[in-house]
């Protein structure tokens, strides 16, 4: 019974939840600075739209280079409706959930019609479309001066950054557990076959509208969420944010994790966004030279291509299968890598 429980993937991720919630209490006393706390709240933020991302892209063999738009209109919606009109956190966090699927409707029908590089051009002039509104729209966004926000109030109580940076990782948790119950189920079924030959699910009964539909629907809302969640945690948004270098890292994300993955997705967004910040950034050289960090993003997921197209989930497995084999007293050069 025991061992049934720790291997329940929803206890797992109850668990990592757990563990990921103790760092606002525990980082001071081992030393951890405010500025990584903060590093791995944007990281984690970037792990819940990577995971919309990597159902569109993984499960559903869909590309969309406008997530950072998505992003940034879940950002100006919660601003909006929390500091704007005062209607609290829980409408302001519904809005940002619920106003960007409109969108991803209108883009999941236009998927229909279009495939490949065309939709991601689709998407981009979307993005593009979103980006030039925020700068324009000066009553709703304050345009290039930017948006400022406050922390939100739940429960009557204010929270502050590690209290956000807590918030973060529950949504975390919950994401990867629809995402997980998503791509367990009939549903995930449905979009791997979709991806593997759209004429062959078509054949088998599957509705390729109705899926296309879903995906888009729920990449841009954990986008819209995701925004949403970045302005709590840092009280501003600004539309240079929003931009196609923030698309492109996401999408790295999933690249470098590892398609149909969740915790390849953590991974990727620890790697592509946490190793520049914590790590690069601190080296006597590197760390000097403005934007080289940033270029270790891109070198990366050459490698990654060339040689672990899996991304670091292959490279675990990889890990993994040598331990065991290991284990089972297998001669080393029975391992094939």
């Amino acid at each position: 019974m025991a061992l049934r429980l720790v291997k329940n993937a929803h206890v797992q991720f109850i668990v990592f939840g757990i563990l990921l919630a103790l760092l606002p209490s525990v980082g001071p006393a081992i030393g951890m600075k405010t500025s990584t706390l903060q590093t791995l709240g944007f990281m984690l933020v970037y792990a819940i739209v990577a995971l919309g991302l990597n159902l569109l892209l993984g499960y559903s063999g869909l590309i969309s280079l406008g997530t950072a738009g998505f992003m940034g209109l879940g950002a100006y919606l919660a601003s909006y409706f929390q500091d704007d009109l005062n209607l609290g956190f829980w409408l302001a966090a519904l809005v940002a959930l619920v106003l960007p699927i409109l969108i991803g409707l209108v883009v999941g029908v236009v998927s229909l019609r279009i495939r490949s590089i065309y939709l991601a051009i689709a998407t981009l002039c979307i993005s593009e479309i979103l980006l030039k509104t925020f700068e324009q729209l000066e009553w709703f966004t304050h345009g290039t001066a930017g948006k400022q926000s406050k922390y939100p109030v739940i429960f009557g109580q204010s929270l502050d950054r590690g209290a956000v940076f807590i918030l973060i990782v529950i949504c975390l948790v919950i994401v990867m557990m629809l995402t997980y119950n998503m791509v367990h189920g009939q549903m995930g079924r449905a979009l791997h076959a979709m991806r593997s030959s759209e004429v062959a699910a078509q054949a088998m009964g599957v509705n390729i509208l109705k899926y296309k539909l879903f995906a888009f629907s729920v990449a841009t809302m954990y986008a819209g969420f995701g925004g949403a969640l970045y302005l709590f945690f840092l009280r501003s948004s600004y539309p240079t944010t929003w931009n196609l270098f923030l698309s492109l890292n996401l999408i790295a994300i999933v690249v470098v994790g590892g398609l149909r993955s969740i915790y390849g997705t953590i991974a990727g967004a620890f790697v592509i966004y946490a190793v520049p910040e914590l790590f690069l950034k601190e080296l006597p050289i590197i760390g000097k030279i403005a934007g080289l960090p940033y270029i270790f993003s891109g070198v990366l997921i050459i490698l990654v291509i060339m040689f672990f197209p899996t991304g670091v989930k292959g490279l675990a497995d990889i890990v993994k299968n040598l331990v065991a084999r290991v284990r089972s007293g297998k001669p080393r050069q029975e391992v094939a890598v």
